[in-house]
């Protein structure tokens, strides 16, 4: 349980970086994440006893974006093991930007270089395994309300059709793929899963449950099972670290140290060591797609209470 002193300084810290969001600008590329309000503010803290903590906004829901990266991945290699899914997708950082096609067309495999970037998310998408595209999505869908143990959750159909309708880029990315056999499958089938995934909708609470879920090493204390294999959870926060928020990385890594996931709604998953997750929602972002002010939450999280993980 959280202690009255440290509620009252994270209300203050939530109002201390507000202004922050002036400095940022909400996503413009998919037409209706341009609706999103800069100024609003939300964090959960999902704590070991069971309780989600609020502060900020906290009614406010959003689509996950490219937080789904990480679930995916986990879904992925539980389909398929380890050796499978890194055959056809690395586990190395990249400096390009996370829709880049440059460094593609530089390797001789055109192996993406981590799940974390477009065009390795779009090839683990791919590998979800079900009949139909409608079974795939579902199984995702599942694995997410699972994790945030909430069956009510589902995704934003207008954001979702906005997005397939601005795809291109990461449609060139899945012929450009396919082309050189990473891919398989239907491209607009691949492109539908993805943009659907992207466009699941849920609060910052549902963040910090799943953020709790992979700290814990993948035991839910709701569910009281475990939910994903710990070799799985380790992976994935792994990749957290090292590729989770962009290019913006490293520098995350050593001013905050928590394993984190962006998303260019503003959204950021937090997890840490022994069950804590950390639901953050901030639509401006930076010239990189993280979260203005999610970034400097974290990193004040960490600081002010010693989280970091190093």
């Amino acid at each position: 349980m959280l202690t009255e002193n440290f509620v009252r300084e994270m209300k203050k810290t939530i109002e201390e970086v507000r202004p922050l969001s002036s400095s940022g600008n909400v996503a413009d590329y998919i037409p209706a994440l341009k609706k999103s309000d800069p100024s609003i503010v939300a964090c959960s803290i999902f704590t070991k006893d069971g309780a989600c903590h609020r502060f900020g906004d906290v009614g406010t829901t959003f689509t996950i974006q490219s937080v789904s990266k990480v679930l995916t991945l986990a879904l992925a290699i539980e389909d398929h093991g380890k050796e499978y899914v890194f055959e056809r997708v690395g586990m190395e950082p990249t400096g390009d930007p996370y829709y880049s096609m440059a460094r593609l067309e530089l390797t001789d495999q055109s192996k993406p270089l981590n799940p974390m970037i477009n065009a390795g998310a779009l090839t683990i998408t791919s590998m979800i395994k079900g009949n139909t595209k409608e079974e795939k999505f579902e199984r995702i869908l599942h694995f997410i309300r699972e994790l945030a143990d909430d069956e009510d959750i589902t995704y934003n159909k207008d954001v979702a059709q906005s997005e397939y309708d601005t795809t291109d880029k990461n449609r060139a990315l899945a012929y450009y793929l396919k082309a050189n056999n990473i891919l398989e499958g239907d491209i607009d089938e691949v492109i539908d899963i993805y943009t659907k995934q992207c466009s699941i909708e849920m609060s910052c609470c549902h963040l910090a449950r799943i953020g709790q879920v992979l700290g814990n090493r993948g035991y839910s204390t709701l569910h009281e099972r475990e939910l994903v294999s710990p070799r799985i959870a380790q992976l994935v926060k792994t990749f957290m670290v090292t590729c989770g928020m962009y290019n913006s990385s490293g520098q995350l890594a050593i001013e905050a140290g928590i394993p984190s996931k962006s998303g260019v709604s503003g959204a950021i998953l937090g997890t840490l060591p022994g069950g804590i997750g950390i639901g953050i929602y901030s639509p401006a972002l930076d010239e990189k797609g993280n979260s203005v002010v999610g970034i400097e939450l974290l990193k004040r999280i960490s600081q002010n209470y010693d989280l970091s993980i190093f």
